[in-house]
């Protein structure tokens, strides 16, 4: 695919062209390549910086982050919102809840004896509750069904259940309606590992707490008096995403494209995921609200990804099946300027070994990487494959059905010794060393990295809004499966 730039140099009145198609050998038309050329010649990386620099000084005037229910958030989201709308877009910012356990480190003691615990999220709290301890059956579903209390005295009891098999909230509802006052959970691995999930959206009923295997098993060779005692709970903030949508194109066949919006609450998110966001904002203003395409282009900036992608999770579920089907593909870029660069693309063809929990990507998503990578190539640099292990904001799209696809730098893992040989970077050393820390700012954000993955932003979304079909494309929508997400 050729990549040559059609208006390198140009003043920022120029107005982006779509000329008369003309079909390649590759079966996408000469008009789209041109077109995506024009789109990334326009998106630079002191654009892209200057992005960075104000997503910086915000976090710096809000206690050094930009975290859901801060006002570092609320400032991230205006300065985004302002610059769209500057440029002629309809922005909405659709409200949502968010529900965010917290937890002090609990008390427990068994036999008189203080054990080290942890409280699963989104666990409730007491101020004491006590029991004897009764250890349930080790069955091939530890206390995931009635049956495996069967001939124990479980009403009034603190439970003891080993982890697997089922959720975790399976096995407190079990408990819970069984008369178990409280559950301790012994992890299944060797190890100091504890803790878990509840889940976001569990009625909890009863606390509950997680100890190590080797404390499981000590404790159900001597179980007797048991106390609890765990400040917890729930609280709900109210938070946004910023939704905004070119005038020009077809609604049937939307190309959206979207970042996360938010930083952890330990630094203000420059690489994770300013970085993304401004390559995805750039390419937006420099598109214009009302562009010459062929295909309408929808940009989101997600709120609470840190909490566990929830603010796309959210969009994705407020939408029907119709809606759902308008959709023809969604781009996702996260972490694009990491300080010891990887170039990843998401595993649409799923050339490299499944992840077990992610369902088949769905079709139309091993033409994206395809593009993807045929254009990181044409850039220097050779592609390699990440997975769709529902880490980033694609994950409610792909369980929708919506083929997807994007660029990554890379997190907390290491580079091997291979893939610093192929792209000039610190073997054995983490792709952001910064990740979730203080750290992660300006400074530390890979000036070249940012402008290959942000120039591929612009290159992508061009060439998407005015070709959709050919080898790389994407299903028409009659022959497109959707799946609607409902509220669990």
């Amino acid at each position: 695919m050729v990549l040559a730039g059609a208006l390198a140099g140009c003043d920022a009145k120029t107005e982006l062209q779509a000329p008369q198609a003309q079909p390649t050998p590759e079966g996408v038309s000469a008009a789209a390549v041109e077109f995506a050329n024009q789109l990334r010649e326009r998106v630079t990386i002191d654009a892209m910086m200057g992005h960075l620099e104000k997503l910086q000084e915000i976090a710096d005037n809000n206690d050094g982050n930009r975290a859901l229910g801060t006002p570092g958030y609320d400032a991230s989201v205006d300065y985004v919102v302002s610059a769209l709308r500057d440029k002629g877009f309809d922005v909405e910012t659709p409200e949502f809840e968010v529900r965010l356990p917290y937890a002090e480190d609990p008390q427990v003691t068994v036999r008189g004896q203080a054990v080290t615990a942890k409280p699963l999220e989104f666990t409730i709290g007491t101020e004491g509750v006590s029991g004897p301890l009764v250890a349930a059956k080790v069955e091939d579903t530890p206390g995931c069904e009635a049956g495996d209390y069967d001939g124990l005295n479980v009403a009034g009891a603190v439970v003891l259940v080993d982890r697997g098999a089922c959720a975790f909230s399976i096995k407190q509802a079990v408990a819970a309606e069984r008369g178990a006052v409280a559950m301790i959970v012994a992890n299944n691995t060797d190890g100091d590992e504890m803790g878990g999930t509840l889940g976001r959206r569990t009625d909890v009923k009863i606390p509950v707490v997680s100890v190590t295997k080797a404390e499981g098993a000590r404790l159900r060779a001597n179980p007797g008096p048991t106390t609890i005692s765990l400040v917890a709970g729930v609280r709900v903030e109210k938070t946004r995403n910023v939704i905004a949508q070119t005038d020009t194109g077809s609604s049937s066949d939307v190309v959206m494209v979207g970042a996360h919006l938010d930083s952890v609450a330990e630094g203000p998110g420059i690489n994770d995921n300013g970085s993304g966001v401004a390559a995805v904002l750039e390419t937006a203003l420099q598109l214009g609200s009302s562009p010459d395409v062929n295909y309408a282009v929808r940009f989101g900036f997600w709120g609470a990804e840190e909490e566990g992608l929830l603010g796309s999770t959210n969009y994705v579920e407020s939408l029907n099946e119709d809606q759902l089907k308008d959709i023809a593909l969604y781009l996702n870029f996260d972490m694009l300027g990491s300080p010891n660069p990887g170039y990843f693309t998401y595993d649409g063809d799923q050339s490299a070994p499944p992840e077990p929990r992610v369902p088949r990507v769905p079709e139309g998503s091993a033409g994206i990487e395809r593009t993807l990578a045929a254009y990181l190539a044409d850039a220097g640099k050779m592609p390699q494959d990440t997975s769709f292990d529902g880490r980033s904001d694609y994950d409610a799209f792909t369980l929708a059905g919506i083929p997807a696809g994007g660029l990554f730098s890379g997190a907390e893992e290491k580079m091997s010794a291979e893939e610093a040989e192929e792209w000039g970077g610190a073997a054995d050393e983490p792709f952001d060393p910064n990740y979730h820390k203080s750290t992660d700012t300006l400074e530390h954000v890979d000036r070249d990295a940012l402008q290959i993955h942000g120039e591929g932003v612009a290159f992508t979304v061009g060439l998407y809004s005015q070709d959709q079909r050919g080898r790389n494309g994407i299903p028409v929508r009659d022959d497109r499966t959707r799946h609607q997400i409902s509220p669990q």
